[in-house]
């Protein structure tokens, strides 16, 4: 696989708000749905790690990760996101699906990345499922 997935990330969701912000810092808070670093490993096609978002919150992710043929992408991910017995995250699950972004030829100093959605896709703490959001991951050095 061309493209470096195993890795710490910084990660960030966002509500999908299709409103302009302007110059209004609350709004570009209250727009960020999640945010913390993914940890992951892979292993022949396979993805594992956390999400980790601080005191206490912590997700245990598992998947795959496949290279794409042809185009600007070169790989796909899908991870399963769940909480852990006992913690905060305790019977929360979230699905990912991201690709790495593109890179450019002329790109000065870029940091890879990859981009795609999250979905709730159990309840919890009176949230229903089926909320999406879009994420995007930049490696940490």
């Amino acid at each position: 696989m061309s493209f470096p997935l195993q890795g710490r990330w910084t990660y960030r969701s966002y509500r999908n708000d299709p409103g302009l912000i302007g110059d209004n810092a609350q709004k570009a808070l209250e727009n960020i749905f999640g945010e913390g670093v993914f940890t992951l490993t892979v292993s022949v096609g396979k993805v594992t790690g956390t999400l980790d978002m601080g005191s206490g919150y912590v997700l245990d992710l598992t998947g795959s990760v496949v290279p794409v043929e042809g185009g600007d992408v070169r790989i796909a991910v899908m991870m399963v996101g769940t909480g852990r017995s006992g913690t905060p995250t305790a019977g929360w699950e979230y699905d990912y699906h991201g690709t790495d972004a593109f890179t450019w030829p002329n790109g000065v100093n870029q940091v890879p990345a990859f981009v795609g959605s999250v979905i709730r896709a159990k309840p919890h703490n009176g949230s229903p499922a089926g909320y999406v959001a879009s994420f995007i991951a930049v490696r940490q050095a």
